[in-house]
């Protein structure tokens, strides 16, 4: 699980140089837990490691480049709120 948290942080530093590694690597597990939490809740059949890379690198092509201007009001997510911490 680490290679791959590894190399997925690092494949989204590199559609966004707003984010420092630490960011893009909080991104990369919320986006891992929370599909397949979704999945979980939802009742689907669990498809393994290489269907949530698959599903979260789609995420990171997709939103990447966006992901340092989130806002969120859920207490999950707040810390993103902070900029200060995005590089310049």
């Amino acid at each position: 699980m680490e290679e791959r948290f590894e190399r997925l942080a690092n494949e989204l530093l590199l559609l966004n140089k707003n984010l420092t590694y630490g960011q893009a690597r909080t991104w990369v597990e919320g986006l891992w837990e929370d599909f397949e939490a979704t999945r979980a809740k939802a009742g689907r059949t669990y498809q393994g490691l290489e269907m949530t890379e698959q599903i979260v690198r789609k995420w990171i092509k997709q939103y990447g480049p966006y992901l340092h201007k989130y806002s969120s009001e859920k207490e999950k997510f707040k810390h993103f709120n902070k900029h200060e911490h995005l590089k310049h």
